[in-house]
């Protein structure tokens, strides 16, 4: 009687396994094929066409100056999308007022909306018959075909991830420590600095993480507003189209895995970083 009483619950148990075995190999066929699959790809490529290829990529003052130039716009990018994003959550998480899904739904535009229309968009508002072109003339400051839209539709494109990634954390800590905070009279700012910004870190510095991957990975809106000057308004991304379209793949592949170095290191710190308090606050 009892190997008859044990028998369902072994058989539940082992199609339990069975589909929990299922999931996580079809998760990893998944990851392993668009993700993994590609990068390594791209690796190969470039350890197949050899060392002469990397330095030939890093000897290239136009490369350089593409990756100085990325650099830049990557780092006001996240900047202002990481100090603007936290205030934007804060809003959003904190404060109760009318229009507040609507703000909420146009911080998810930028995903909705292809990088071409945001290119369209600002050559539409900074161009030769744009809406504030002669404003702007008039002052000789050049937006379009430079680096001030090459950032502006940059900032515009990455403007949703440190949004999405702080403002659940608020919305999950809730304000009990902070209004203990102040009660005990610490200020404001005193209360952001020591309260809420600790309490957020991690959520920050995945979404300046994925914005910094998507600034330094955008062409489609860069490509239109740049005007693809070589050693000018070049971006890495553009160096990559333009060797490619030169018929020099070796030197693309090159470029596009530093990119993607940048943005696996940029992860994996913050991981380790993770994993080390963590693991500090258990001992």
């Amino acid at each position: 009687m009892s190997t008859v009483g044990r028998s369902p619950r072994l058989a539940s148990s082992t199609r339990s396994k069975l589909v929990h075995a299922g999931l996580m190999a079809g998760a990893l066929v998944y990851v392993g094929a668009l993700v993994l699959a590609p990068l390594f790809g791209i690796v190969w490529a470039v350890v197949r066409a050899g060392w002469h290829s990397v330095s030939a990529t890093f000897a290239d003052p136009t490369a350089i100056h593409a990756l100085y130039l990325t650099a830049i716009i990557s780092v006001i990018t996240v900047v202002v999308t990481g100090t603007l994003g936290v205030v934007v959550a804060l809003v959003l998480s904190r404060d109760r007022f009318r229009g507040r899904r609507l703000v909420s739904a146009l911080v998810d535009l930028p995903l909705a909306v292809s990088p071409v229309i945001v290119g369209l968009m600002a050559v539409l508002l900074f161009g030769l018959s744009g809406w504030f072109h002669a404003w702007f003339e008039a002052r000789g400051i050049q937006i379009i075909f430079a680096v001030p839209s090459m950032v502006l539709v940059t900032i515009f494109i990455c403007i949703p991830f440190v949004i999405r990634e702080v403002a659940p954390l608020l919305e999950e800590l809730g304000t009990e420590e902070e209004e203990a905070a102040r009660t005990l009279g610490a200020g404001s700012i005193q209360t952001f600095f020591r309260i809420t910004l600790p309490n957020i870190r991690w959520g920050l510095l995945y979404g300046i993480a994925l914005s910094t991957a998507r600034s330094i990975g955008e062409i489609g809106a860069v490509l239109l507003v740049s005007g693809t000057l070589t050693g000018q308004t070049e971006t890495a991304t553009l160096y990559i189209l333009r060797v490619f379209d030169q018929g020099q793949p070796d030197l693309g592949y090159v470029m596009a895995v530093t990119l993607a170095l940048i943005s696996i290191l940029l992860l994996v710190a913050i991981e380790i970083a993770k994993h080390r308090e963590e693991r500090q606050i258990r001992t």
